[in-house]
């Protein structure tokens, strides 16, 4: 199925089924006044501006990228422009609460968070690594936004696109902190991840096909768990310290040390085995990260 293409806010409005926007760039909606009459059946909508939502009631389910939801507790996700969302649409067995903030790239235009705004992380999560909010977190997020529709309701001035992008930016920050809040609370799911992990690097490297295979890419082992290669890397590094990239480097650095310490091998070969092209590649990056070169190590155990 194509996707609706939405283009504007306005246009967005109007898909929602409600009157214009009161400001072009930026708008709060909320679930309960939804239409959408210009949809029937299964919807996939393809927005040209960000989408953040806080969803509660929501009988249906919405997918985002090949990962489905069921909207039975209160939640927020972050959609950027150019990426696909769907779902069946509102049923009359809904109860709709919550909010969407809409606000298009424009409005950023020359500002520090439009420099920025891709550092937020989450806009490249699945929604099932969707923001699940404690009654006192959604209290501050439906704060904020009621800050915006406020400052875009009152008589706009030479300082409301400043303040409204000063509210977006704050939401961003408190979304980044309630995230880290999560990856803490949620232990038991965040540990089985990491343990499943470190299963499919042990697996990878001990391996004889290396060579063919080469180094595991990150997005190889996020599609292998079933989670973003950015929420897996940001998981990683709450709990760890250490990204993605970097978790598959000591695992490349445990691998060589074994045949190292262990086997005969030239260094050569040892970069050859654990699918080098080049050998200089492997000892400049085994020297990165042990302050060794791979022959002083192997001197060590002399």
């Amino acid at each position: 199925m194509q996707p609706v293409r939405i283009r504007s806010i306005t246009e967005g409005h109007r898909a929602f089924g409600l009157p214009g926007p009161e400001h072009p760039l930026v708008s709060v909606v909320n679930y309960a006044d939804l239409k959408m009459p210009e949809f029937s059946g299964a919807l996939t909508v393809l927005f040209d501006f960000y989408y953040i939502s806080l969803k509660k009631g929501f009988a249906n389910k919405l997918f985002y990228g090949q990962q489905t939801y069921d909207f039975d507790e209160g939640m927020m996700y972050f959609v950027a422009p150019g990426q696909i969302i769907g779902g069946a649409g509102p049923a009359p067995e809904d109860d709709l609460s919550g909010w969407i903030l809409l606000f298009h790239p424009d409005l950023l235009w020359g500002t520090s968070l439009g420099k920025n705004i891709k550092q937020y992380d989450f806009f490249d999560y699945a929604v099932n690594e969707a923001l699940f909010l404690s009654d006192k977190e959604q209290t501050i997020a439906n704060g904020i936004v009621q800050n915006i529709k406020n400052e875009y309701q009152s008589n706009l001035d030479r300082f409301s696109q400043d303040i409204i992008i000063s509210h977006i930016e704050t939401l961003l920050n408190y979304a980044e902190r309630f995230y880290q809040r999560q990856f803490l609370t949620r232990k038991k799911s965040s540990h089985q991840v990491l343990d499943r992990l470190e299963q499919l690097l042990d697996e990878h490297f001990a391996g004889d096909d290396l060579i063919s295979k080469g180094l595991p890419s990150v997005q190889h082992l996020a599609d292998s768990l079933h989670i973003s290669s950015k929420y897996l890397s940001s998981l990683l590094k709450q709990l760890t310290g250490q990204t993605t990239q970097q978790r598959i480097h000591e695992k490349l650095i445990e691998k060589a040390k074994e045949k190292l310490s262990t086997t005969g091998l030239s260094v050569s070969e040892i970069a050859y085995e654990l699918g080098f092209e080049h050998s200089q590649s492997f000892s400049k990056l085994f020297k990165e990260k042990t302050r060794q070169t791979p022959l002083e190590f192997r001197q060590s155990f002399k």
